[in-house]
């Protein structure tokens, strides 16, 4: 089994937690015709009336243009990594200890099954830590 293992680009930005909240952000991009592939949108705990937004793919010029119309910026401060490819029992384990085998702490994740595919989206807290996940997982997926 093989499993594509991709750096990607997260976009961030916030959400008011009120009916339409997200709506505006998402029609917005949607004029645009930005098509997500992955996007997660949640309440601030810490900050009622508030919640985040994260996105990605962006890569066309006028999507990275309406994403900052939008009040949405590169997450700058997180390094996102997409892990695409066949389930199977234990992936999501396996995936971890890989990645803590490689020395690195997880910032974030997440995952979806469709199908028989699955995709993973990971985020790490720098360049470096992004490099040696990757590589561990490289070897541990597809060694």
């Amino acid at each position: 089994m093989t499993y594509q293992i991709d750096k990607e680009e997260v976009w961030v930005g916030a959400v008011e937690d009120r009916p339409g909240g997200l709506a505006e952000r998402l029609e917005v991009l949607s004029r645009a015709g930005v098509n997500l592939e992955f996007m997660i949108a949640m309440r601030t705990l810490d900050t009622p009336g508030a919640g985040g937004f994260f996105m990605t793919p962006l890569s066309a010029e006028d999507a990275i243009l309406a994403a900052e119309k939008s009040g949405l910026s590169r997450w700058t401060t997180a390094h996102g990594l997409r892990i695409e490819g066949p389930d199977r029992r234990e992936l999501g384990a396996d995936i971890a200890r890989a990645v803590a085998l490689a020395g690195v702490s997880m910032r974030g994740a997440s995952a979806a099954k469709i199908g028989e595919q699955v995709v993973f989206h990971l985020a790490f807290d720098s360049t470096s830590d992004t490099n040696k996940a990757a590589n561990a997982l490289i070897r541990a997926l597809n060694g």
